[in-house]
Parts: structure tokens; sequence; C-alpha cells
């Protein structure tokens, strides 16, 4: 792992252990090109395999790509109906290279709402890669910042009314412990493609400190050269939490 963060010139006190990432830009990749917009969707998956192996290589811990939200809905049926096969046959192409590469998946959000066949498919790539200890690939889907918010009081809530919590209980480390994202930790670093400088209802919470890099490169275009490049800007970045600089 030295030899590869060595290879690309990064340093490994500098790394970040999650990095995030809105997966923005199919749509436009797609007109430029006078294709469908179920087309920029197909070309994306290149990016995501990229972006995954190389996050892999170089040891991160985490990775989170914001792949359908909670808005997501409103798109035409025929995009959503092709956005779920395309999320179904990546998941059976990748389950291979997912164990072959020691890597864990987790998906986060509303699952219940997916179709059947795809929670199915969701859940069985869950069980599959449980026992994998290397990089995490978490994958947002039917997700969004708020509603994650909202579960996570009523979660709580939940948990005051049963007697397992009291009111005077609560912190941010127990509020933690009810968002989709408990056991993780937050993102350092978080991505966006395609030149759009919004967080777009993307772990709202998580994100309080997050280090944002922005790059005009649309998505099915971003490959794991923009990873490490990402990454760098990162390492020359100090993180002082609120707190000032003492050198």
């Amino acid at each position: 792992m030295n030899e590869s963060l060595a290879k690309y010139g990064l340093d490994p006190e500098r790394m970040p252990r999650h990095i995030a990432i809105v997966m923005d830009g199919n749509g436009r990749w797609a007109r430029t090109r006078g294709l469908s917009r179920i087309e920029g969707h197909r070309h994306a998956e290149k990016a995501v395999r990229d972006t995954v192996e190389i996050c892999a290589e170089l040891g991160v811990g985490y990775l989170t790509l914001f792949a359908f939200s909670v808005e997501n809905w409103s798109r035409p049926k025929r995009e959503i109906n092709a956005l779920m096969r395309l999320l179904r046959r990546f998941i059976r192409q990748e389950t291979p290279n997912l164990m072959k590469n020691n890597i864990r998946f987790r998906a986060i959000g509303r699952k219940k709402p997916l179709p059947p066949e795809v929670l199915a498919d969701v859940r069985a790539l869950e069980r599959t890669t449980a026992a994998n200890d290397g990089l995490t690939v978490v994958l947002a889907v039917n997700y969004g910042g708020r509603t994650e918010i909202v579960d996570a009081v009523k979660r709580c809530a939940s948990k005051v009314q049963r007697g397992e919590l009291s009111v005077r209980q609560i912190d941010e480390e127990t509020f933690g412990d009810c968002l989709y994202t408990r056991g993780m930790p937050d993102p350092d670093l978080l991505i966006r493609t395609s030149g759009e400088h919004r967080i777009s209802n993307f772990l709202l919470w998580q994100t309080w400190y997050t280090e944002l890099w922005v790059t005009p490169v649309l998505w099915p275009d971003f490959r794991r050269t923009h990873v490490i490049e990402a990454i760098k800007e990162y390492g020359r970045r100090e993180r002082r939490f609120g707190g000032v600089n003492r050198a």
C-alpha cells in the first residue's frame, strides 16, 4: 500500500480515511453527444469501477457514492427503471471483483421503497461481502440527508419510548448512532463532479467539517487520475475544525 502511495506522490500522513462523492453530470455528458440520459448512466459504470479500484489500492477505508436520491423518484419512469436495471447489473458483475479485492459493500438510505428485486440484490451483496475487511463501498440509494436526520430523530424517540435511552443522554454521539452511517467515520473529503457547487442533500450531518473538492469533469469521464488529484489537494489543506493555526 505504501508503495502505491509513493508511486502517486501521496503522503500517508495526509490521506483521507473516508471519501464521499456526488456523482453528477451523466445527463449533460449524454446530451453533448446526442445520446439519451440512460446512455449517460451506462457510461458512468467505468467511473465507478475506476474510483473503487484506486481507493482500494490506496488503502482508503470508506468510499460513499451518491447513486440515487429521494428526489430522483420525480424523474421519468423510463429513466428510473433503467437506473434500477443498471444497478442490478452492476451488482451482479462486480460481486466477484469485490470479493477478490476484499471490499465490503453497504447500502444506506430508505431501502423498503426500492423495487423488491433491487432490494434483494442489495441485501445479498451486503451479506456476501460482510466478512471482507478492506475498503468499504457505501452506496447511498433512495437517500436524502434531511430524510436521514428525520429517521434518526424517530429512532432516538423510539429508544426513549422503550426506555433504552433518556432525553438527557441524547448528544452528538448517541444521535450519530441513530443515523444510517452509524459505525462509520465522517467523510474527510467530498468530491463533487460536473462543476456544481452544492451538497445536494448529501450527508448533511456528516459533512460538517468535510473538505470539498469540485471538478468540472462530468461523472462518466471521471477516472482514477482525478481521485489522486483530489487527494493531493486534500493533503495540502490544513484542517483546523474551528481552531486556529498554531504554527
